[in-house]
């Protein structure tokens, strides 16, 4: 034998993910033995906090890479995986945050929430570092797994329990897909580690030329295309937003988009071809984008409009590895700057989502739904600064000033596409952007219009936001603000490694 079959393990490179999977056994446990939801919720904050320092001071240190044989390693910590586990980590503690007044009704068990909630955080931090494609579905999965009970966890609500099975059912389609896609992958080129595929592919281009392996990347990328909501992989996402608990929607349209997104750049830009994956991924980005927006701007929801929107932003997050398809996106320049916009994107895209879904749980009754649009109106007369956040959040969405974090991810993304000499692709996203200009104006319009006998009902039934749903409304409005004014230092964290 010319090398040794025994790996070694890096404990400390594995301290976020012990973080994270701790969190998730000190919840239940203190569900089980003390049975008093604020502890329980006390400690599954704490632990999402500890989870985000670990990860930041482990990813501030040299790469660090274990579970390896050889050259070979299934878990790789660095700058980019410790920014995936931050992301997540502060994901489900503003989740958290957000289910307070949900909680205090009763109509949601505290303990199972705070424990899938912290389940699904561990597959998010997983998935970061994951380098095979085996360590990367079972992250995504357990990512996807809880929030499927998540949803339909209300007592009492059918809608919640019809979008938690359209949920299952789709993704569980979705799933196999990609298991099938990876073992096809490794009938063709008898490797799983993201790396090596990568190597394999380069040495042996003819590879490209087999249907199997090609139609083992396909469904791949199409498995994954799932969990970020691109067309035709859409479907599920309004149904299941708009049944969901307002903040399990939040929770959903971040976090597994945000996953849906790092298991798409793993797999792109380490280990599948380019020629294969760049094609479907422009066409996905042209349909997705454009469906999003055209279906959003009929939309009467709240909830619903922002769901369609979050598929019309996927479009968006995939555009810049449009330019793969290209050849001159696949220089090594072009395909860093793609890379780099595309993960940008989806960090900003989750700031911005996240405060919007906290002003809409801040203007609505605890425990009520996202309502309809019209509800809203005039709601800023009552809630100027939750209105103000709300419209600064929306406006960040489209793309416009003073939502600087939105304006240059936008920004981003059409200089990548450039850089890679797919300006007709540019071309699409301004276009895109335009269209969705008159869904998300409109909406925060509606915040400040004069309201009306007949709607003003959300005036009338919500009271006074609790204060832990302000405050993570505040601190995403403020980190989005942060980081409008030093996109920078996103840019730098989020360079491939």
């Amino acid at each position: 034998m010319t090398g040794s079959l025994v790996q070694s393990i890096d404990h400390v490179a594995l301290t976020p993910a012990y973080l994270a999977a701790g969190t998730a056994v000190l919840v239940l446990l203190a569900d089980v033995l003390l049975g008093r939801g604020r502890v329980t919720l006390a400690v599954a904050a704490v632990g999402a906090a500890a989870t985000a320092v670990g990860a930041a001071v482990v990813g501030a240190g040299p790469t660090r890479r274990t579970f390896c044989v050889g050259a070979d390693c299934s878990y790789v910590a660095d700058s980019r995986s410790a920014l995936v586990a931050v992301v997540f980590a502060l994901l489900a503690l503003g989740v958290l945050g957000l289910s307070v007044p949900l909680l205090r009704t009763g109509s949601v068990p505290t303990g199972e929430y705070a424990f899938l909630l912290a389940c699904s955080m561990t597959g998010g931090v997983v998935l970061g570092a994951a380098g095979d494609l085996i360590t990367l579905i079972v992250a995504v999965e357990t990512l996807t797994l809880p929030i499927y009970v998540l949803v339909g966890l209300r007592r009492g609500s059918l809608a919640g329990a019809e979008a938690a099975v359209t949920f299952f059912v789709v993704s569980v389609v979705a799933t196999t897909l990609t298991l099938l896609g990876a073992a096809l992958v490794y009938a063709a080129t008898g490797g799983l580690h993201l790396d090596r595929l990568g190597a394999i592919f380069a040495d042996r281009p003819e590879l490209t030329d087999l249907p199997l392996a090609t139609a083992a990347v396909a469904l791949v990328v199409l498995g994954l295309a799932f969990k970020v909501a691109a067309v035709p992989m859409h479907a599920w996402a309004p149904a299941t937003y708009d049944g969901a608990p307002v903040p399990v929607a939040a929770y959903l349209s971040t976090a597994s988009k945000f996953g849906g997104v790092v298991a798409l750049l793993a797999v792109v830009g380490y280990a599948l071809p380019e020629t294969v994956t760049g094609p479907i991924l422009a066409l996905l980005a042209v349909l997705t984008m454009t469906v999003g927006n055209l279906v959003a701007l009929r939309q009467r929801r709240t909830v619903r409009l922002l769901a369609w929107s979050s598929v019309a932003q996927a479009g968006y997050v995939l555009a810049p590895l449009g330019v793969l398809a290209l050849a001159a996106g696949r220089t090594e320049q072009a395909m860093t700057a793609a890379y780099a916009a595309a993960l940008a994107y989806a960090v900003f895209f989750v700031l911005l989502e996240l405060g919007a879904f906290a002003a809409l749980v801040a203007l609505r009754p605890a425990g009520a739904d996202g309502g309809t649009v019209e509800e809203l109106r005039g709601v800023a007369r009552r809630h100027p600064w939750t209105a103000a956040a709300f419209g600064l959040a929306l406006v960040g969405l489209a793309g416009l000033p003073p939502g600087l974090a939105g304006l240059f991810a936008k920004v981003t993304v059409v200089r990548s596409l450039l850089t890679g000499g797919a300006g007709w692709l540019a071309l699409v996203v301004a276009l895109n952007a335009v269209v969705g200009l008159a869904y998300y104006l409109r909406l925060a319009a509606v915040l400040w219009a004069p309201p009306t006998a007949s709607g003003g009902s959300a005036q009338a039934g919500a009271g006074r936001p609790a204060l832990v749903v302000l405050v993570v409304l505040a601190v995403a409005t403020a980190v989005a603000v942060i980081v409008g004014f030093a996109p920078q230092i996103v840019l730098d964290v989020t360079a491939p490694r």
